[in-house]
Order: structure tokens, then sequence, then C-alpha cells
């Protein structure tokens, strides 16, 4: 169970960092003041501080070094809170590895895997926990109640399944929990620590943690460095942004919206979404089942990723198609050259792809819906007061529907229909890394020849990325609305769809 969509202490916080940034960086000057920001952030003394006020203003000051940019400081040693603040205030700094951050001191050394008897233990006669248990490991205190030695247990949960009260439950780390490569583990002092080597940058430990020690890099106060210089940026927005922003930031406010963050241009993802949608619906005809067995959707970074590091026999299986963030990206750059690009999305992962080599003359910042909401509350911008509309006619709704699991595959399926009308598509859809997994064991196990599969690492799709600010239900629902009101259906429709060759050509 995730806690996402529940306004919390922690959701409360991030937000106040990320607006005192967005501040910090629309007001320029002497940045050596960030050091009085955890003061500001956390004013006194409040009840739902971790017990120390300095503390709380200590990881506080971290999560604006990493909202700028920066690394944490070493725990080990000295260092200022503005240390290294000059040399990121430029535009062009991308993000020093890692994305994904454990403030250890913001740790609460959860632990690991295990179960526990709770006290809702009846005593009972029978005892099948004990009788179940096959390394003897359930015993009897002087109470008679059960209690489980942990060195001996081998976690298979035989004994949570026979008890009879449900009094047995199985206590896990929630940022393990929600990591579906296996990527964290606990350290020397049993806090918890991330296996870059496998991590997929994907967020979903970040926002399951319940004690918000997980954080990722921002360049909110670089896209601000930008702006301020007068740079002409143009603001992609991913198919997931209706509703993250709140009731009165309506789809058709969004230009005007953005504009008043200094922003030039504004564009829908939605629009590389339907050229995707042609590449890979091309790619699949030609390809399936005559070159590869099967063939993987490309658009969720984290998804590829994982695949290609975990079932790398299988790689040339996942679509080489680029994602909608840089189709649409290049779209912008071409129509509009020397033009930077701003991504806004739901996703963690989209910063580590933008910044690889090959991407980032098409994309130059990325920021999450979390971000730029700072950005909107650093310039009290008001979405309730903008008069000035404009609706958003270029996407079709099938690039809309890329936003929600499920929906990536039945674009591309939709799309071979009116190719080839003839041809019968089957798919097969999983969201969360560890669902996403499964499905690839299967497919290499030969269920799913002839399959379009479609990989979403976030349980819900793009709606549920670590940087969306709504429940998923929730979201789930508006999107759908918003899909519906697009005037053309089909990707076939996109009135952009002769781009595509033009876009791809440069793409050897």
């Amino acid at each position: 169970m995730s806690i996402r969509g529940i306004y919390s202490t922690i959701t409360d916080v991030r937000r106040r960092v990320f607006t005192e940034v967005a501040r910090m960086a629309y007001e320029g000057g002497d940045y050596s003041r960030i050091e009085d920001l955890p003061f500001k952030i956390v004013p006194a003394e409040r009840d739902d501080c971790r017990g120390s006020i300095f503390l709380e203003r200590a990881i506080v000051g971290e999560r604006l070094r990493l909202a700028m940019g920066l690394s944490p400081r070493p725990m080990d040693q000295h260092a200022a809170l503005s240390s290294g603040v000059e040399e990121s205030a430029i535009p062009e700094k991308y993000y020093e590895p890692p994305l994904i951050n454990i403030l250890k001191f913001a740790c609460n050394a959860c632990p690991e895997k295990r179960y526990i008897v709770t006290n809702q233990c009846q005593n009972c006669l029978a005892h099948p926990c004990r009788e179940v248990c096959p390394k003897g490991a359930v015993s009897l205190d002087h109470h008679g109640r059960s209690v489980i030695d942990q060195d001996k247990c081998i976690r298979c949960g035989k004994c949570a399944s026979v008890c009879p009260y449900q009094a047995i439950i199985l206590q896990e780390r929630p940022c393990a929990k929600a990591c579906g490569m296996g990527a964290i583990h606990s350290d020397a002092h049993g806090r918890a620590e991330i296996d870059y080597d496998k991590c997929v940058s994907c967020g979903m430990c970040l926002v399951n943690c319940p004690f918000g020690a997980i954080s990722d890099k921002s360049q909110i106060f670089q896209l601000i460095q930008a702006l301020n210089a007068g740079e002409k940026v143009i603001a992609i927005v991913a198919p997931a942004f209706v509703g993250q922003l709140g009731p009165n930031m309506t789809p058709d406010k969004l230009k005007a919206a953005m504009k008043m963050l200094g922003f030039r241009h504004v564009a829908e993802v939605a629009v590389g979404a339907d050229l995707c949608t042609l590449d890979e619906a091309e790619d699949f005809l030609e390809k399936v089942p005559e070159k590869q067995t099967f063939m993987a959707t490309s658009c969720c970074p984290s998804w590829s990723v994982m695949a290609k590091k975990l079932f790398p026999e299988q790689a040339h299986c996942i679509s080489m198609t680029l994602t909608p963030m840089v189709l649409t990206a290049r779209l912008c750059k071409r129509q509009h050259p020397g033009e930077k690009v701003a991504f806004i999305g739901p996703c963690s992962a989209k910063k580590l792809e933008a910044s690889r080599r090959t991407i980032r003359s098409d994309v130059d910042f990325v920021l999450t819906f979390e971000e730029i909401m700072g950005m909107f509350e650093a310039k009290g911008i008001d979405f309730s007061t903008i008069t000035k509309t404009h609706n958003l006619r270029e996407a079709t709704a099938a690039g809309r529907g890329f936003a929600v699991s499920g929906g990536v595959a039945a674009a591309v399926k939709e799309a071979i229909s009116h190719i080839d009308p003839g041809r019968e598509v089957k798919t097969a859809c999983a969201q969360g890394l560890e669902e996403c997994r499964k499905m690839l064991l299967l497919a290499r196990a030969g269920k799913y020849d002839g399959y379009l599969l479609e990989g979403m690492a976030c349980p819900g799709g793009c709606i549920a990325g670590a940087g969306t600010l709504l429940p998923i239900e929730k979201a789930a629902a508006i999107v759908k609305n918003y899909t519906a009101q697009a005037p053309e259906k089909s990707a076939t429709d996109s009135k952009y769809e002769i781009q595509l060759p033009l876009l791809l050509e440069d793409d050897d």
C-alpha cells in the first residue's frame, strides 16, 4: 500500500523546500542565504518533527541541496550548507550521480523483511504456527504466547498463513518492498542503502518512505537561472498533468500559467506520444514475429532499463522507438531553433533519461509536477484568477492515454488496426517493476510469442510517478475524462505524422 495522495508532513516539507529554492532562484543575489532557509521552513518547535528540531532542520538543509542539484554533505566532515551553491547556479548543470539519494540521518533503520507476532495472539491451545514451522523458530513465552526466533526464521510465511487470528504479520522495510529491482539493503548501521548498479531511478522508494529519508535531485534552480538569463525555454508537459496542479488549474489555463513562470511556449508531450505510437506500430508490424518473438514498449525508461539489465538476451525485443518526451522535444527544437526545452512530468527516471549523452541536446531540463508547483507558489500565482484560456488540441486521445497503465499498448494496437486492418495484435501489460519482471520471465519462456508487451515501472502508470500529487484512482479518472475530450481519437489522425521521418533521421 502506497502513501501516495495523502497530504502529510513529508509532503508539506517537500513543497516548502521546492518553493523556497524557486523563490531564491527567481530573486537571485547572494545564494549563501540558503543557510537561513531551514529556519524558515521549520520555524519553531513542532509536534510533527522527529523529536529534535535541530535534526529536522539538518534534514531540510540536505533536501535544499538536493533541490538545487547538489549532493548531500558528507556525514563525517564539516561543510557549509551553501558549499558548492554558486557553482550550481548555472543553466547548463546536469545531475551529479546518484540521482536518488538516501539521507542517512533521516532513515529510521527499519528492519528488513521479517515475520512478527503481534499482541493479537490469543494463546490458543492448538498453536498451529508452532506446528507448521519447518525450522522450529516459533516457541511460547512464559504467558503461552507465540514468539519467533528471527535467527531461525526463514521467512516462509507458513506461521502467518495458519494463524486463525491473523496475529502474525509480515513486516518489511517500505522502501525495499517498493523497489522492484531488489536494489535496497541495509548498511552496517541498519540504515537503507541503494545498490546503484541495480537501481533504475523509478523513485518508488522515495514515494513509499514514511520518514521522508529518500529524495531525488532537481533542476528547478538551474531552470530558473535560464529563465532569469533571458533564455527562450519551451515547456513540454506530460499527458499525466491534468489535475496534478489542483482543481483550479484546468487544461485550458496551462499555457497562460506556464508563461507566467517565464516559459515562451507550451506543448503537449501527448503529441510525441502519438508519434511514438505510430513508430512502434510500424516497428511491430515489421519485426513480429519474423525478426523477434515479441516487442516491448519503450516509453517508460525505468522499465526499459530494467528489462535490458535483467534480460539482456531479450534486449533486442525492446522497441528502439524514441520516448514521447524526446520526440516532442525534437519537434519543438525543429520548430523553434536555438530554444531550450524543459520537460514537465511525473517521473524521476525521466531526469536520468534526459541526462544521457544522446538525449542532452534534445531535453535541457526535467522537472516533476511537484517541483513546478514550487515555482508557481514562489511566484504567488493563483490559478483561479487566470482568465486567458487556450484549448489544447494538438494531441489525440491515444496520445493522452499514455498517462495510465495499458494506454500505450491500447494506442499501438489501435493504430495497427488502421494500418493493417487484418492484423490481430495480442497485448499484455504489467505495472510495477516486480510485475514487469514476471511478465518478461513468461516472455522468455515463450508464453508471449507474437505479443506487444507494455511495462510501466509505477503501479498505475505515469499518473503514479514519484513527482505526482494526486491519489492514483482520482488521477486515472481525470485523465480518462480529459482523453475523451480530444477531437481526434487515433494516433493515425495526428497532424504531426508527417514530421516523424524528420525527427528520426538524426537517430543513427
